[in-house]
């Protein structure tokens, strides 16, 4: 039997609902556990935050990335991108298998909006060579956005050998679709769920999406399934929705 790799996407909100009205931190680690994927790429990860640590009592005291992959993934990388005087925020990758190497890439276009592409090499059982992964959260703006994904193509072209299985997972912030096609067109890619639909699908806000955000591009991989976990409880948790793909190795036919 051909082994298969479950891989989601979340935006977490620094672990908060939607307008930072609550604290779900908590709930989120239960419904994370709850998809049961072997690869986690979150955005907005709060590493460290002494205000929040001094008003909320229940305020993990590791970590976001450490909390949430406590008992369950062994591996985890975080790279921090926003740095404030109580704090800093970022991408995270959660996995359980090895991590063998991360790299957080700075990306940065604007001095008020500090950009990282966090890439872990991971060891999966059954997959020939690691399988590179990029946890990527992209600018609100649509030229930075543009410079961020040229960065990322050129890094990638780079660092990742042209036949690597490869993953692209995160928050794109392209809500016009527009710059939907440079990965495919420059590496190969293909996005986990457009081929069905041709687009990406439809993951902000949580409550009831119409906005394209959030993306999973591979290469190197067969897309079998996709889902969106979107509305209730989702909503109530963050407002993205989370994306998950069930990924195997490419066959012969392929």
């Amino acid at each position: 039997m051909s082994p298969v790799l479950r891989i989601t996407t979340y935006n977490i909100h620094k672990g908060f609902s939607q307008f930072n009205r609550r604290l779900t931190v908590h709930e989120l680690r239960d419904r994370l556990r709850g998809i049961d994927s072997d690869i986690v790429f979150l955005q907005e990860v709060q590493g460290a935050h002494s205000g929040h640590a001094t008003l909320h009592g229940n305020w993990p005291s590791q970590p976001q990335h450490e909390f949430l992959a406590e008992d369950v993934w062994p591996d985890s990388a975080y790279g921090h991108n926003m740095v404030y005087d109580h704090g800093h925020h970022g991408n995270a990758i959660l996995s359980r298998y090895p991590i063998i190497h991360s790299h957080n890439q700075d990306v940065t276009h604007l001095k008020f909006e500090h950009r990282g592409l966090l890439h872990s090499s991971i060891a999966v059982p059954g997959f020939d060579g690691p399988i590179h992964c990029v946890c990527a959260h992209l600018s609100l703006f649509g030229r930075s956005r543009r410079f961020q994904i040229n960065a990322l193509v050129e890094y990638l072209k780079r660092y990742v050998p042209e036949g690597a299985p490869l993953i692209v997972a995160g928050d794109f912030n392209d809500w016009r679709v527009r710059a939907h096609d440079m990965l495919p067109d420059a590496l190969g890619m293909v996005e986990a769920f457009s081929l069905a639909s041709a687009k990406p699908a439809r993951s902000f806000p949580a409550a009831m999406p119409f906005f394209r955000l959030d993306r999973v591009y591979v290469r190197g991989l067969r897309v079998m399934s996709n889902e969106i976990h979107s509305g209730l409880p989702w909503s109530d948790i963050s407002d993205h929705a989370a994306l998950s793909v069930t990924l195997s190795p490419l066959g012969e036919d392929d």
